[in-house]
């Protein structure tokens, strides 16, 4: 077996499209989209290269075919957060030979060990963590778009190279057909006693409002998180403008008090369905397909992609009650065909979100993991820690 590193257009094609022989016959599988894993290596678009630093290797087998891919990447900010200097490894894909996989996450090991970690998690995004983050360990469905989606005997060949899992990610699924579950209905009535509290969808003819709004929100409610960045405001924007086309306004929910931006639910259409015969290109018919589906909403499933409430209002019940606005505005919508709603993943870390995630009617749909490797093996290894648990209530 060898490996090679990713230095040039044709092998960064060969590390997208080995993919094929990896789940050739696996029909749950859908290829992410070529542009969008492209966009986490160009050194011009991602900005986490300003900070930190990645490579990519294919491996072949003897007849130069490739058998598994791997890429590792270190972040200031993430490296920091950690006891140890972490870092990260991602889109590994491999196939069933232990002695292969050795060889990938061996490379990213000694890699990450010159730049000064200590330490590597995975797999993990080089960037957003709400894209490919995690190991699917339970739920094997179709992965919704940029989800990862893996073979199970992954997790074997992750566990018997020593990586052990760090925490574990809970992905809800909701029938959002029914009403919002009473108490989410209770917390809204009651809010809305206070004329200050208001609730309103995004509308794209005023996406720098929204994207101002979506800074402040996230930035305050999860500045306190283990390596957590802030995004600025033409990040966002950016962001927005992007996702525009495939943007349903009605599912982009904002709360607020007296005017100010205090909470937010947001869903986007998973566009996974339509892209699964697209084969990780979008070329002109194939945006005309995804548009098409897209207004005629053919699919009846959305994401719910993010979920935010500002320190001071939450325990206020602003959680629950956003969810039942958000209700309220898709419900009316006589066009809207959404049925299912598939929740972003929570980490089992965060005992209070996963809380509410099943107060709103979410029901447990999968789990994913993020492994952690010590590159000491003497060092004790230790779970991520629970937000409101001390280490020596942990312990």
């Amino acid at each position: 077996m060898k490996l090679i590193e990713v230095i040039d257009k044709k092998q960064e094609q060969r590390f997208l499209d080995m993919v094929t022989r990896i789940y050739k016959g696996e029909n749950r599988y859908i290829r992410p989209m070529d542009r969008d894993l492209n966009f986490v290596f160009d050194r011009q678009k991602n900005k986490q290269f300003s900070k930190g630093d990645a490579i990519r290797w294919i491996l072949e087998d003897e007849k130069g075919q490739p058998i598994g891919r791997i890429a590792a990447f270190y972040e200031e900010v993430y490296a920091q957060t950690a006891a140890q200097p972490t870092g990260g490894f991602g889109f590994f894909e491999c196939i069933d030979d232990q002695e292969a996989a050795n060889m990938l996450l061996g490379a990213a090991r000694k890699w990450l060990e010159t730049k000064g970690m200590e330490a590597m998690d995975g797999p993990i995004n080089f960037g957003d963590k709400r894209a490919w983050w995690g190991l699917l360990i339970m739920g094997f469905y179709e992965p919704t778009y940029q989800l990862n989606y893996n073979h199970p005997y992954y997790q074997k060949l992750l566990e018997n190279f020593g990586a052990q899992i760090y925490y574990k990610q809970v992905v809800f699924q909701r029938d959002i057909t029914e009403p919002a579950p009473p108490d989410s209905i209770k917390c809204l009535n009651e809010l809305r006693k206070d004329p200050g509290y208001t609730f309103d969808y995004l509308h794209k003819n005023n996406l720098e409002k929204y994207a101002r709004d979506f800074a402040h929100i996230f930035n305050n409610s999860w500045g306190k998180h283990e390596g957590f960045s802030p995004v600025d405001l033409k990040t966002v924007l950016k962001g927005f403008q992007k996702a525009k086309p495939i943007l349903h306004e009605n599912l982009m929910i904002f709360g607020y008090y007296k005017g100010e931006a205090i909470s937010f639910f947001l869903m986007i259409p998973d566009i996974n369905p339509i892209i699964r015969k697209f084969n990780g290109k979008m070329g002109l018919w194939q945006k005309i397909q995804l548009k098409y589906h897209l207004m005629r909403q053919t699919y009846p499933k959305c994401f719910g992609q993010t979920f935010g409430v500002v320190p001071e209002h939450q325990g206020t019940g602003a959680d629950l009650a956003i969810v039942a606005a958000a209700a309220e505005f898709i419900h009316p919508d006589p066009k809207n065909r959404y049925a299912h709603m598939e929740m972003t993943w929570i980490g089992d870390w965060n005992p209070k979100m996963l809380a509410v995630a099943k107060k709103v009617g979410g029901v447990e749909y999968k789990n994913y993991a993020t492994f952690r490797y010590l590159f000491d093996r003497t060092k004790p290894f230790h779970r991520h820690p629970i937000i409101g648990v001390s280490s020596e209530e942990a312990s």
